[in-house]
């Protein structure tokens, strides 16, 4: 109790709006995605539905634990590269050893924070380049939503005027400006599909997980392996860029601990948020950067409602236009691509290293299965490497003092 009036207190509109377009964007993005990685391990409608209540409320709840104990905004979710990498590793693979699996992955996921390797290389990513890898990560959403000006030219532009305009005089509150003028726009243009919106709450179905070497090798540590290579690598830069420190290794356990708890259920894989959490890192969620872990706590309550209500998730979701969707994403994006750019082009002697790190993230290319994250990351690593090996500074020595 004496948590949730702390909460309360430290609240503001912002924040809960912030919060509730975290939701949306993070859902809205991928839920298809979801839903196709679940059928193809022919899982059924209510197993699906079991999925969508897992995934909320293991998020949900993650993401409200960690932010009242490290007073950060810490955003848990799924793993969307996850999801991709269960869907194309389908093959052969039924749902009760696809659970193995996930068992796995976790299992995995606990052990990098447990053993604290994580958090160490992590340390050893310079701020130039972590800057660099959050800004193309998240450029590619602010592309997107341009690029959706192109068939609902109306719709982008008036979001882009009500965002300009809100910048301008309520700047704390500009993208909720945006999700308001976006939906009315969309609802004039008879974009708003409310047809399939239907209250229906959720119930757990559990798998029994069984063991198969194919369906570990083949899924569970490729899905291990992406979600630490283009998630949790981007989700601790994503924090750290926003001037927090929370400690990385008990987040990574944490993450590992619930995927184990909520994987029969369909909780496959958990960890940072680094898309969505850049809005509730943005200092328009609130303008107190103390009390900013109220945006992550909102988007964690409404994450839980969302799971709650599992069946009712896909038909009110579809409700809303993808150009919406996206634009809201890439314009409440700005101000953090913006900061990220500058603190990575900053140091003269790292600008080349993290604008090529910013590139090849930016470019979505996947090598191996695993996609541009982590490559943009290597990109750069391997530039300083190869400009400051064995280079050394200049000597400021006179003539005389030799």
């Amino acid at each position: 109790m004496r948590h949730l009036k702390e909460m309360l207190r430290d609240t503001s509109l912002s924040a809960v709006s912030a919060g509730f377009v975290a939701t949306l964007v993070g859902f809205t993005s991928t839920i298809a995605l979801i839903f196709h990685a679940a059928r193809s391990l022919g899982a059924t409608p209510e197993q699906i539905t079991s999925w969508v209540l897992a995934l909320g409320l293991g998020m949900g709840l993650s993401t409200l634990g960690l932010s009242l104990w490290t007073r950060a905004p810490i955003l848990i979710t799924w793993s969307t590269p996850g999801a991709a990498v269960i869907a194309s590793a389908a093959t052969g693979v039924n749902l009760s050893e696809a659970v193995g699996a996930f068992l796995v992955c976790g299992v995995l996921m606990w052990l990098c924070g447990a053993t604290g390797w994580f958090e160490r290389i992590m340390n050893r990513i310079p701020l130039a380049l972590a800057s660099s890898l959050l800004a193309g990560i998240l450029a590619k959403f602010a592309l997107m939503s341009f690029a959706a000006a192109t068939p609902q030219p109306l719709l982008i532009v008036t979001m882009l005027m009500v965002y300009l305009v809100g910048k301008r005089w309520w700047p704390r509150y500009a993208v909720l400006g945006v999700l308001v003028g976006g939906t009315a726009v969309a609802a004039t243009q008879g974009l708003l599909d409310t047809s399939q919106v239907t209250l229906q709450f959720a119930q757990p179905v559990f798998v029994m997980p069984t063991w198969s070497w194919h369906a570990v090798l083949s899924m569970g540590v490729p899905l291990f392996i992406v979600t630490m290579a283009s998630q949790a690598v981007p989700g601790v830069s994503a924090i750290r860029v926003s001037g927090y420190t929370p400690p990385v290794s008990p987040l990574m356990s944490w993450s590992g601990i619930t995927t184990v708890l909520l994987a029969p259920f369909g909780g496959y894989a958990f960890n940072l948020a680094a898309i969505t959490a850049a809005i509730v890192l943005n200092p328009h969620a609130h303008a107190d950067a103390g009390k900013r872990y109220t945006a992550a706590m909102w988007a964690g309550l409404f994450y839980i409602v969302m799971g709650l209500l599992g069946g009712a998730v896909a038909g009110l979701l579809a409700a809303f236009p993808a150009a919406l969707i996206m634009g809201v994403a890439g314009m409440a994006l700005l101000g953090t691509i913006a900061n990220g750019l500058a603190t990575s082009l900053a140091e003269p002697g790292k600008r080349e290293a993290a604008l090529i790190t910013f590139l090849v993230t930016l470019s979505g290319v996947t090598l191996l299965g695993v996609g541009s994250a982590f490559w943009g990351l290597v990109a750069g690593v391997v530039t300083l490497f190869v400009e400051h090996y064995r280079v050394r500074p200049p000597s400021h020595e006179g003539p005389d003092e030799r």
